[in-house]
């Protein structure tokens, strides 16, 4: 298990290492991102689906406020067109990662994990946990861009590791853009009680599985 924390905590470095460049030098901010949007409607509609899509496709890469992402989504487009583009451009995102970890993960794991002993170790962790993870990777900033890029890395297949993705992500793709859909400016009451209901479930489903993990899980697997 120690491996797998390891090769996570230097992954969620480099993607809170991206982040923070993005807030320096002020990029996808919730204020552009709803400019953005605005604007497109402004020229069609129809454009604000693609920027939706886009957006939510860069987040493998620059770490934009998601939630908050999906919230216009659903003020701009409505349920369900705001949860297709939503689903749309996450899925994009996270195969992105997966697919890049899937080509170039062995070179990165060899320089992370030093020999073959901490490799095997890493996959069968993650083989062993990354289900739960991916499923429970919401609640956490940066955990889905770390699990799409250990699943690939690993070798889970493609299939399983969607399997997974859209067990997790499509309620919280629902409940976020319904929210935002029937949430105004003025009265964005739904959205911060989608938001507090979103992460307490999610929450409650990371200390389950860690009170699963302490109780029935042999100590090498903890």
């Amino acid at each position: 298990m120690k491996p797998l924390l390891k090769i996570m905590a230097i992954l969620t470095l480099i993607f809170v290492a991206i982040f923070l460049l993005g807030r320096t030098f002020d990029l996808l901010t919730i204020e552009k991102i709803r400019a953005l949007l605005s604007a497109a409607r402004q020229v069609n509609p129809g454009y604000i689906f693609a920027a939706i899509l886009l957006l939510l496709w860069t987040d493998i890469i620059l770490s934009i406020p998601t939630l908050a992402t999906l919230l216009l989504a659903g003020f701009f487009l409505g349920f369900p067109v705001g949860a297709a583009a939503g689903m749309a451009g996450l899925t994009l995102a996270m195969l992105t990662g997966y697919g890049l970890s899937a080509k170039f993960g062995d070179r990165a794991l060899m320089f992370l994990a030093k020999n073959d002993t901490e490799r095997r170790d890493l996959s069968e962790a993650f083989s062993r946990n990354g289900p739960a993870m991916i499923m429970l990777a919401r609640s956490l900033p940066m955990a889905p861009e770390v699990t799409a890029c250990l699943a690939g890395a690993t070798g889970m297949p493609i299939l399983r590791y969607l399997m997974f993705f859209l067990l997790g992500t499509l309620p919280y793709v629902a409940i976020a853009v319904y929210a935002g859909s029937v949430s105004t400016f003025n009265d964005p009451q739904p959205a911060i009680f989608a938001i507090l209901a979103l992460y307490g479930l999610l929450w409650i489903g990371w200390f389950g599985y860690h009170r699963y993990q302490k109780k029935y899980a042999s100590p090498d697997l903890r």
